[in-house]
């Protein structure tokens, strides 16, 4: 079964001037992480086993260097990952309800059934777990639960890309849990560069044949030059002085655009993250897909998250948010 590829962002209208529909940090881009690519050496290869790279993220989340694999996305650690758990004969692939679609892209890429909440994933040889959840932003469901339960041999990721944009509540996991996971950590958002590609994952411990087979798999230069300059900058103080700042400007932000959204008659989930789901109360959303993309306003439908009549909204500056309610409430337009 073909899975269509659907992401927010950029479209054949070229950037929004308003992008509601990635879930990229709008505070930034943090200054530092544009000066360290600015300084990239794109003149020469980088070091195709990331040696540096390896052990200084391996040192800031004080796991053993031969724990970390470097990958091109997460994107393309999701695709990597699947094909590695295929290739040693894993047929079914456990995703939550709402999830991001590449788990699913990848597994039908390579012909493995796709169990979904709420069905129990016994019986799956790869589960994938997202903390917080995308596109709702909200802590997923008995987490700790399903690690504490799950088989010996199923292997499960659990993505971080949101983590780092936690706008509220705490991480659910102690540390004997996430030892017992794949970490699939992606930067770019959180630093407001996600046109950079770079991420890596930290393996659970006592996986290195498949931490073995993955660098098989991969291709000689996972990262170019601007990929190691991201993630380099990011373990470092900059970056984590930076992100922490902005989590302040955004949850000022997300109050007003919740406080915009509700005002405007819209039903909105509860999230813990710079972005949330809204329902406008349309019978189809095909206004908000043209009428506002044709005024520079993007939102991200969520019916392939199988949300139908909802939309993923990222946090963005209060300017925008006013631009938002201009279009949405000016008398001319239809319904």
């Amino acid at each position: 079964m073909k899975v269509p590829m659907t992401h927010g962002g950029p479209d054949e209208q070229g950037v929004p001037m308003h992008d509601f529909s990635t879930n990229a940090n709008a505070a930034g881009p943090c200054p530092g992480a544009l000066a360290a690519l600015r300084e990239a050496d794109a003149a020469h290869y980088p070091d195709p086993r990331s040696t540096a790279l390896r052990l200084a993220i391996a040192r800031f989340h004080d796991v053993e260097p031969g724990r970390v694999v470097i990958a091109a996305s997460a994107s393309e650690f999701i695709a990597r990952i699947t094909a590695a758990m295929a290739y040693e004969g894993a047929r079914r692939v456990w995703v939550p309800r709402h999830a991001y679609g590449d788990y699913t892209r990848a597994a039908s890429a390579w012909g493995l059934e796709v169990v979904t909440e709420p069905a129990s994933p016994d019986g799956t040889q790869l589960m994938w777990l997202c903390e917080p959840s995308s596109p709702l932003g909200q802590p997923q469901p008995a987490l700790g639960s399903l690690i504490d339960s799950r088989a010996a041999d199923r292997v499960a990721v659990l993505d971080l890309s949101y983590e780092l944009l936690r706008l509220s509540g705490r991480f659910p996991l102690n540390g004997s849990q996430l030892a017992r996971v794949w970490q699939l950590w992606t930067p770019g958002k959180a630093l407001g560069l996600p046109g950079v590609r770079a991420a890596y994952a930290i393996a659970p411990i006592g996986a290195q044949p498949l931490v073995d087979r993955l660098e098989e798999l991969a291709a000689s230069w996972p990262l170019g030059a601007h990929g190691v300059a991201l993630l380099q900058h990011w373990i470092g103080d900059d970056a984590q002085r930076w992100l922490a700042e902005s989590l302040v400007t955004l949850r000022e932000w997300k109050a007003s655009q919740v406080a915009l959204c509700e005002g405007m008659g819209w039903r909105v989930q509860p999230s813990s993250t710079n972005f949330f789901c809204a329902h406008p109360g349309l019978d189809d959303l095909r206004f908000l897909h043209v009428a506002l993309r044709n005024a520079g306003i993007k939102l991200r439908d969520a019916a392939d998250f199988d949300l139908p009549g909802w939309v993923r909204m990222a946090v963005l500056p209060p300017a925008s948010q006013r631009e938002l309610a201009r279009i949405w409430l000016r008398p001319s337009r239809s319904r």
